[in-house]
């Protein structure tokens, strides 16, 4: 999903007046990260909390045996000796061997697809649990149903619920009533897009309704978060996202493939604004956990909630990493160091051209990272470099997806 493809950051052709709603209702971060620029090793780091590049998850997993590896605890495995019953409605995307599906993993219920991509409409590969399902519902629907019936199902208990749809994920599916609410765009993917787009609000909106009928609204943590930027350079199956006013797109380490909408909401908790704070994804892992009074042991990011209420005026980070092959990044303050490459083979970390850099952008005054400053700041390039190679020597090698 594009950054600049919500109502709250300005879209004006695709209406989320759900999205939009549940980012009044909460803190949108405008500096919101995730760790990695595309979909598997996001989701490493958001289910265990802990930069995923320090258990070797680096890229998109290249073949069956490869995943999410055993050693690591996911947040539902951390929330249930908590008493919490834990769920998954969605994409999963961390491997597909049988002591890797999401119930051997912390999670007591799943509904969805354990790959990487799948059609909006076909049903062949849907699970609940590990048993075949079959249906006829446009797969947005289904898992908006889904998450209700487990949100009413757990009602007065305390319970996790990952919902992770695959909108708006290639390929392009949509449902003709939703085509024809968006028949004066006049690009054709884009209008796909948009109607893929109103088809996951309305189904926020499902959600966010049914916490309300249940008395649950007041009292639930919702997060909602991209796993990436939008596609919009060669090299991945584009889908007509916009990421301005952020340059780069999907699998790179420039803005627009890390930077993403970020919002917070906790009704009874937390004071609704608009923070331009840096945070990351590994922020949500660790927040939920220490209200749950759940382990975060080993992990990476810090609990939010101090910074919100106001009890600490510090930003939650001096500096936030990135490695991704041979691109990496680090911000420091409003000051980026990066190398970075428009065109990567997503499953194997190989590139394609060779990569662009070392650039140093100030992204208070340059979002867009059109200027580079590395010829005038030299010292402070170094400065970067370093914190980043120290970070760097905390990591190991990528498991899979090595460039020869």
């Amino acid at each position: 999903m594009g950054y600049a493809d919500v109502g709250f950051h300005g879209c004006k052709d695709i209406p989320t007046p759900n999205l939009d709603a549940l980012a009044r209702s909460g803190v949108n971060f405008t500096s919101g990260y995730v760790s990695a620029p595309y979909c598997s090793p996001t989701r490493a780091g958001l289910l265990t909390g802990r930069y995923q590049q320090k258990f070797g998850h680096e890229f998109n997993p290249t073949s069956r045996e490869t995943g999410l590896p055993l050693t690591e605890k996911t947040i539902a495995n951390r929330l249930k000796p908590q008493g919490y019953t834990t769920g998954l409605v969605g994409k999963w995307h961390l491997d597909s061997m049988p002591e890797m599906h999401p119930q051997k993993r912390g999670f007591d219920e799943f509904f969805g697809f354990l790959g990487s991509s799948h059609s909006y409409f076909k049903w062949d590969g849907m699970l609940r649990g590990t048993e075949p399902v079959d249906g006829k519902e446009y797969f947005t629907d289904a898992f908006g149903r889904e998450a209700c019936s487990f949100i009413e199902r757990h009602k007065g208990q305390p319970w996790f619920l990952y919902l992770a749809f695959n909108a708006v994920y290639t390929p392009m599916d949509a449902t003709d009533d939703r085509l024809a609410r968006f028949a004066k765009i006049l690009d054709k993917q884009r209008r796909t897009y948009a109607a893929m787009m109103y088809a996951m609000d309305e189904n926020v909106g499902r959600v966010l309704k049914k916490l309300a009928d249940t008395g649950q609204e007041q009292d639930t943590f919702i997060i909602f978060i991209n796993d990436n930027g939008g596609p919009t350079m060669p090299g991945v199956t584009v889908n007509c996202s916009v990421n301005d006013p952020l340059r780069g797109s999907k699998r790179t380490t420039l803005e627009g493939g890390i930077r993403v909408p970020f919002i917070v909401s906790w009704k009874n908790h937390i004071k609704a604004a608009v923070l331009d704070k840096m945070v990351i994804q590994l922020d949500l892992t660790r927040t939920a956990l220490e209200t749950a009074g759940a382990d975060t042991s080993d992990t990476d990011g810090v609990n939010l909630l101090p910074y919100l209420s106001g009890e600490k005026k510090t930003a939650p980070h001096d500096a936030l990493y990135w490695r991704f092959g041979e691109q990496m990044a680090i911000r420091l303050g409003d000051y980026k160091l990066v190398h970075y490459d428009s065109n990567v083979d997503t499953r194997t970390g190989k590139h394609n051209q060779p990569i662009a850099g070392p650039k140093l952008y100030n992204l208070a005054t340059d979002i867009g990272e059109t200027n580079d400053l590395f010829g005038q700041m030299p010292d402070r390039a170094k400065e970067l470099q370093a914190k980043w190679e120290a970070w760097n020597a905390t990591l190991i090698k990528p498991l899979w997806g090595l460039p020869k």
